[in-house]
Protein backbone atom coordinates (compact mmCIF):
# COMPACT_ATOMS: atom_id res chain seq x y z
CA UNK A 1 0.00 0.00 0.00
CA UNK A 2 2.82 2.36 -0.91
CA UNK A 3 0.17 4.66 -2.43
CA UNK A 4 -0.99 5.54 1.09
CA UNK A 5 2.41 6.84 2.16
CA UNK A 6 2.78 10.60 2.51
CA UNK A 7 0.06 13.18 3.03
CA UNK A 8 -3.58 12.23 3.01
CA UNK A 9 -6.14 14.90 3.80
CA UNK A 10 -9.40 14.45 5.69
CA UNK A 11 -11.71 16.40 3.41
CA UNK A 12 -14.37 18.72 4.79
CA UNK A 13 -17.94 18.55 3.53
CA UNK A 14 -18.66 22.15 2.47
CA UNK A 15 -22.15 23.51 3.12
CA UNK A 16 -24.07 26.41 1.64
CA UNK A 17 -25.67 28.93 3.99
CA UNK A 18 -28.92 26.91 3.81
CA UNK A 19 -26.94 23.87 5.09
CA UNK A 20 -27.19 21.98 1.78
CA UNK A 21 -23.96 20.36 0.56
CA UNK A 22 -21.91 22.68 -1.65
CA UNK A 23 -20.73 20.23 -4.29
CA UNK A 24 -19.01 22.92 -6.37
CA UNK A 25 -16.82 23.92 -3.41
CA UNK A 26 -16.12 20.26 -2.68
CA UNK A 27 -14.91 19.74 -6.23
CA UNK A 28 -12.74 22.86 -6.01
CA UNK A 29 -11.12 21.66 -2.77
CA UNK A 30 -10.37 18.28 -4.33
CA UNK A 31 -8.71 19.88 -7.36
CA UNK A 32 -6.81 22.33 -5.15
CA UNK A 33 -5.31 19.44 -3.18
CA UNK A 34 -4.51 17.30 -6.20
CA UNK A 35 -2.76 20.20 -7.89
CA UNK A 36 -0.67 21.08 -4.82
CA UNK A 37 0.94 17.82 -3.79
CA UNK A 38 -1.51 15.88 -1.63
CA UNK A 39 -0.95 12.11 -1.97
CA UNK A 40 -4.43 10.74 -1.20
CA UNK A 41 -7.90 11.89 -0.15
CA UNK A 42 -10.04 10.73 2.77
CA UNK A 43 -13.80 10.96 2.31
CA UNK A 44 -16.47 11.27 5.02
CA UNK A 45 -14.32 11.11 8.09
CA UNK A 46 -14.76 13.16 11.26
CA UNK A 47 -13.63 16.33 9.47
CA UNK A 48 -16.24 15.61 6.79
CA UNK A 49 -18.99 15.83 9.44
CA UNK A 50 -19.96 12.26 8.62
CA UNK A 51 -22.31 11.98 11.59
CA UNK A 52 -24.55 14.81 10.35
CA UNK A 53 -24.79 14.03 6.64
CA UNK A 54 -27.48 11.73 5.33
CA UNK A 55 -26.91 8.39 3.60
CA UNK A 56 -27.93 9.97 0.30
CA UNK A 57 -25.61 12.94 0.81
CA UNK A 58 -22.74 10.58 1.57
CA UNK A 59 -23.33 8.76 -1.72
CA UNK A 60 -23.42 12.07 -3.59
CA UNK A 61 -20.25 13.32 -1.85
CA UNK A 62 -18.45 10.10 -2.84
CA UNK A 63 -19.68 10.39 -6.44
CA UNK A 64 -18.56 14.03 -6.77
CA UNK A 65 -15.12 13.30 -5.34
CA UNK A 66 -14.68 10.24 -7.57
CA UNK A 67 -15.71 12.21 -10.65
CA UNK A 68 -13.48 15.18 -9.80
CA UNK A 69 -10.53 13.02 -8.84
CA UNK A 70 -10.86 10.98 -12.05
CA UNK A 71 -8.42 8.35 -10.84
CA UNK A 72 -5.62 10.81 -10.09
CA UNK A 73 -5.18 10.02 -6.38
CA UNK A 74 -6.07 7.05 -4.16
CA UNK A 75 -9.33 7.52 -2.23
CA UNK A 76 -10.01 6.32 1.32
CA UNK A 77 -13.60 6.09 2.55
CA UNK A 78 -14.71 6.51 6.15
CA UNK A 79 -16.99 3.70 7.31
CA UNK A 80 -17.18 3.20 11.06
CA UNK A 81 -19.35 3.39 14.13
CA UNK A 82 -20.27 1.80 17.42
CA UNK A 83 -22.88 -0.57 15.99
CA UNK A 84 -20.81 -3.38 14.52
CA UNK A 85 -23.73 -4.90 12.63
CA UNK A 86 -24.56 -1.59 10.94
CA UNK A 87 -20.93 -1.04 9.94
CA UNK A 88 -20.86 -4.51 8.39
CA UNK A 89 -24.15 -3.81 6.60
CA UNK A 90 -22.75 -0.58 5.13
CA UNK A 91 -19.60 -2.35 3.97
CA UNK A 92 -21.64 -5.08 2.29
CA UNK A 93 -23.84 -2.56 0.45
CA UNK A 94 -21.17 -0.06 -0.63
CA UNK A 95 -19.75 0.16 -4.14
CA UNK A 96 -16.00 0.29 -3.59
CA UNK A 97 -15.01 0.89 -7.20
CA UNK A 98 -12.31 3.53 -7.18
CA UNK A 99 -11.78 3.25 -3.40
CA UNK A 100 -8.36 2.11 -2.16
CA UNK A 101 -9.18 1.48 1.50
CA UNK A 102 -11.66 1.96 4.34
CA UNK A 103 -10.88 4.19 7.32
CA UNK A 104 -12.79 2.76 10.28
CA UNK A 105 -12.97 4.52 13.63
CA UNK A 106 -12.76 2.58 16.86
CA UNK A 107 -16.22 2.26 18.46
CA UNK A 108 -17.27 5.41 20.30
CA UNK A 109 -19.59 6.12 23.25
CA UNK A 110 -20.07 2.43 24.14
CA UNK A 111 -16.59 2.31 25.73
CA UNK A 112 -15.80 -1.33 24.84
CA UNK A 113 -12.94 -3.24 26.42
CA UNK A 114 -9.80 -3.96 24.39
CA UNK A 115 -11.29 -7.38 23.58
CA UNK A 116 -14.48 -5.68 22.39
CA UNK A 117 -12.49 -3.37 20.12
CA UNK A 118 -10.59 -6.38 18.75
CA UNK A 119 -13.78 -8.34 18.07
CA UNK A 120 -15.38 -5.31 16.40
CA UNK A 121 -12.54 -4.96 13.91
CA UNK A 122 -12.23 -8.73 13.49
CA UNK A 123 -15.85 -8.83 12.33
CA UNK A 124 -15.22 -5.95 9.92
CA UNK A 125 -12.01 -7.48 8.55
CA UNK A 126 -13.80 -10.73 7.81
CA UNK A 127 -16.30 -9.04 5.46
CA UNK A 128 -14.35 -6.13 3.94
CA UNK A 129 -13.43 -6.60 0.28
CA UNK A 130 -10.76 -3.88 0.45
CA UNK A 131 -7.96 -2.96 2.89
CA UNK A 132 -8.77 -1.37 6.25
CA UNK A 133 -7.09 1.50 8.09
CA UNK A 134 -7.88 1.40 11.80
CA UNK A 135 -8.60 4.78 13.38
CA UNK A 136 -7.81 5.42 17.03
CA UNK A 137 -9.01 8.80 18.32
CA UNK A 138 -9.68 8.46 22.06
CA UNK A 139 -10.44 12.16 22.44
CA UNK A 140 -13.63 11.50 20.47
CA UNK A 141 -14.36 7.85 21.23
CA UNK A 142 -13.59 7.96 25.00
CA UNK A 143 -11.82 4.58 24.67
CA UNK A 144 -8.15 4.33 23.74
CA UNK A 145 -7.23 1.45 21.45
CA UNK A 146 -4.00 0.34 23.06
CA UNK A 147 -0.95 -0.58 20.97
CA UNK A 148 -1.30 -4.25 21.98
CA UNK A 149 -4.78 -4.31 20.39
CA UNK A 150 -3.68 -2.50 17.24
CA UNK A 151 -0.70 -4.82 16.84
CA UNK A 152 -2.81 -7.90 17.50
CA UNK A 153 -5.15 -6.87 14.69
CA UNK A 154 -2.22 -6.02 12.42
CA UNK A 155 -0.73 -9.47 12.92
CA UNK A 156 -3.99 -11.39 12.67
CA UNK A 157 -5.54 -9.86 9.51
CA UNK A 158 -3.73 -9.25 6.25
CA UNK A 159 -6.33 -6.74 5.10
CA UNK A 160 -5.78 -4.49 8.14
CA UNK A 161 -2.90 -2.55 6.64
CA UNK A 162 -2.52 0.58 8.75
CA UNK A 163 -3.63 2.60 11.74
CA UNK A 164 -4.44 6.28 11.84
CA UNK A 165 -3.26 6.98 15.37
CA UNK A 166 -4.68 10.19 16.84
CA UNK A 167 -4.21 9.85 20.57
CA UNK A 168 -1.77 12.79 20.67
CA UNK A 169 0.49 10.48 22.65
CA UNK A 170 4.07 10.27 21.41
CA UNK A 171 4.90 7.29 23.63
CA UNK A 172 2.03 5.34 22.06
CA UNK A 173 3.28 6.16 18.57
CA UNK A 174 6.74 4.92 19.49
CA UNK A 175 5.38 1.65 20.87
CA UNK A 176 3.56 1.07 17.60
CA UNK A 177 6.60 1.95 15.50
CA UNK A 178 8.87 -0.27 17.56
CA UNK A 179 6.67 -3.37 17.45
CA UNK A 180 4.64 -3.19 14.22
CA UNK A 181 4.85 -5.75 11.41
CA UNK A 182 7.26 -4.58 8.72
CA UNK A 183 4.61 -3.71 6.12
CA UNK A 184 2.08 -2.18 8.55
CA UNK A 185 1.67 1.60 8.20
CA UNK A 186 1.62 3.95 11.18
CA UNK A 187 -0.18 7.09 10.00
CA UNK A 188 -0.33 10.17 12.18
CA UNK A 189 -3.77 11.62 12.87
CA UNK A 190 -2.25 14.48 14.86
CA UNK A 191 -1.14 17.36 12.66
CA UNK A 192 1.10 18.78 15.36
CA UNK A 193 2.99 15.48 15.85
CA UNK A 194 3.01 14.31 12.24
CA UNK A 195 6.55 15.35 11.36
CA UNK A 196 8.05 13.79 14.49
CA UNK A 197 6.15 10.56 13.82
CA UNK A 198 7.40 10.44 10.23
CA UNK A 199 10.99 11.07 11.31
CA UNK A 200 10.65 8.19 13.79
CA UNK A 201 9.55 5.81 11.02
CA UNK A 202 5.89 6.62 10.41
CA UNK A 203 4.38 6.44 6.95
CA UNK A 204 2.78 9.87 6.82
CA UNK A 205 -0.33 11.63 7.99
CA UNK A 206 -4.04 12.02 7.43
CA UNK A 207 -4.20 15.75 7.95
CA UNK A 208 -6.79 18.43 8.55
CA UNK A 209 -4.69 21.56 8.03
CA UNK A 210 -3.03 19.92 5.02
CA UNK A 211 -6.08 20.55 2.83
CA UNK A 212 -5.70 24.30 3.35
CA UNK A 213 -1.94 24.39 2.75
CA UNK A 214 -1.30 21.23 0.74
CA UNK A 215 1.86 22.47 -0.98
CA UNK A 216 3.66 23.32 2.26
CA UNK A 217 2.30 20.48 4.37
CA UNK A 218 2.95 17.73 1.83
CA UNK A 219 6.46 19.08 1.23
CA UNK A 220 7.10 18.98 4.98
CA UNK A 221 6.05 15.32 5.11
CA UNK A 222 8.12 14.44 2.03
CA UNK A 223 11.17 16.02 3.63
CA UNK A 224 10.48 14.06 6.80
CA UNK A 225 10.19 10.79 4.89
CA UNK A 226 13.55 11.61 3.30
CA UNK A 227 15.06 12.23 6.75
CA UNK A 228 15.64 15.94 6.12
CA UNK A 229 14.59 17.13 9.56
CA UNK A 230 16.16 20.60 9.40
CA UNK A 231 14.28 21.70 6.27
CA UNK A 232 11.09 19.91 7.32
CA UNK A 233 10.97 21.70 10.67
CA UNK A 234 11.19 25.07 8.94
CA UNK A 235 7.80 24.28 7.39
CA UNK A 236 6.51 22.77 10.63
CA UNK A 237 7.22 26.01 12.47
CA UNK A 238 5.59 28.03 9.69
CA UNK A 239 2.41 25.95 10.01
CA UNK A 240 2.47 25.54 13.78
CA UNK A 241 0.27 28.46 14.87
CA UNK A 242 -2.48 27.96 12.31
CA UNK A 243 -2.50 24.23 13.08
CA UNK A 244 -3.03 25.01 16.74
CA UNK A 245 -5.78 27.53 16.02
CA UNK A 246 -7.95 25.23 13.91
CA UNK A 247 -8.34 22.77 16.79
CA UNK A 248 -8.79 25.35 19.56
CA UNK A 249 -12.62 25.33 19.38
CA UNK A 250 -13.82 22.42 17.29
CA UNK A 251 -13.01 20.54 14.14
CA UNK A 252 -14.06 21.19 11.38
CA UNK A 253 -15.19 24.74 12.27
CA UNK A 254 -11.55 25.83 12.51
CA UNK A 255 -10.43 24.42 9.18
CA UNK A 256 -13.56 25.73 7.48
CA UNK A 257 -12.70 29.22 8.76
CA UNK A 258 -9.29 28.85 7.10
CA UNK A 259 -10.80 27.53 3.87
CA UNK A 260 -13.22 30.46 3.82
CA UNK A 261 -10.28 32.86 4.03
CA UNK A 262 -8.79 31.03 1.06
CA UNK A 263 -12.11 31.42 -0.84
CA UNK A 264 -12.50 27.65 -1.12
CA UNK A 265 -15.77 27.22 0.80
CA UNK A 266 -18.10 28.79 3.34
CA UNK A 267 -17.43 28.23 7.03
CA UNK A 268 -20.93 26.78 7.59
CA UNK A 269 -21.22 23.71 9.84
CA UNK A 270 -24.21 21.68 10.99
CA UNK A 271 -25.46 21.57 14.56
CA UNK A 272 -24.42 20.62 17.15
CA UNK A 273 -21.26 22.26 15.77
CA UNK A 274 -21.16 26.03 15.45
CA UNK A 275 -18.90 28.27 13.39
CA UNK A 276 -15.64 29.55 14.82
CA UNK A 277 -15.89 32.53 17.16
CA UNK A 278 -15.18 36.02 15.85
CA UNK A 279 -12.04 36.09 17.98
CA UNK A 280 -10.71 32.92 16.40
CA UNK A 281 -11.69 34.06 12.91
CA UNK A 282 -9.70 37.27 13.43
CA UNK A 283 -6.62 35.28 14.43
CA UNK A 284 -7.01 32.92 11.50
CA UNK A 285 -7.51 35.80 9.04
CA UNK A 286 -4.27 37.42 10.18
CA UNK A 287 -2.32 34.17 9.89
CA UNK A 288 -3.68 33.31 6.46
CA UNK A 289 -2.90 36.79 5.15
CA UNK A 290 0.63 36.57 6.54
CA UNK A 291 1.07 33.11 5.05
Amino acid sequence: MITLVGTGVALVTPFNTDLSVDYIALSNIVNYNIENGTNYLVICGTTGESVTITTQEKKEVIDVIKKTNDGRLPLVLGIGGNNTAEVIKEIKTTDFSGIAAILSVSPYYSKPTQEGIYQHFKAIAEVSPIPIILYNVPGRTSANMLPKTTLRLANDFNNIIAVKEAGNNLAQYLQLLKNKPEDFLIISGDDDLALGVVLAGGSGVISVIGQAFPKEFSKMIRLGLDGNAREAYKLHFKLMDVTSYIFSENNPAGIKAVLQQLNLCMDTVRLPLVVASDELKTKIKALVEAF
